[in-house]
């Protein structure tokens, strides 16, 4: 899995993200995990849709399109969901803890940018 940064509009929005790109990777995403750090994120790839079966802690999502433009905010996605949908546009997903404050004022059009670390 490879780690790298997210900024939005041009600004370093987190620091600490892990791309899951490869289907094992993005089967096995968050499962497993007591939680994630305040900051942290998984972005993954070709992923329009994502499932809580199994989660042991509350998401909150962030669905992009191909332009990585955002195309739905959705929060507090409970353990035991079969499946939250982005949309027809979205390509890939941004999952966090629930109530992350680097959601705050996040909006329907933001951009993101992806630069993975070497």
């Amino acid at each position: 899995m490879r780690h790298g940064k997210l900024y939005c509009n041009g600004i370093l929005w987190s620091d600490c993200v892990e791309c899951a790109e490869t289907m094992p990777e993005r089967a096995r995403g968050l499962l497993g995990r007591d939680a994630l750090a305040e900051g942290q994120a998984m972005l993954l790839e070709r992923c329009g849709a994502v499932h809580t079966v199994g989660m042991r802690f509350v998401l909150d999502l962030v669905f992009l399109d191909r332009a990585w433009r955002v195309t739905r905010l959705t929060r507090d996605v409970r353990p035991g969901r079969l499946m939250v949908w982005g949309g027809w546009r979205s390509v890939r997903v941004i999952e966090l803890s629930a109530r992350a404050r680097i959601l705050d004022g996040l909006k329907v059009g933001d951009r993101f940018a992806w630069e993975h670390d070497d």
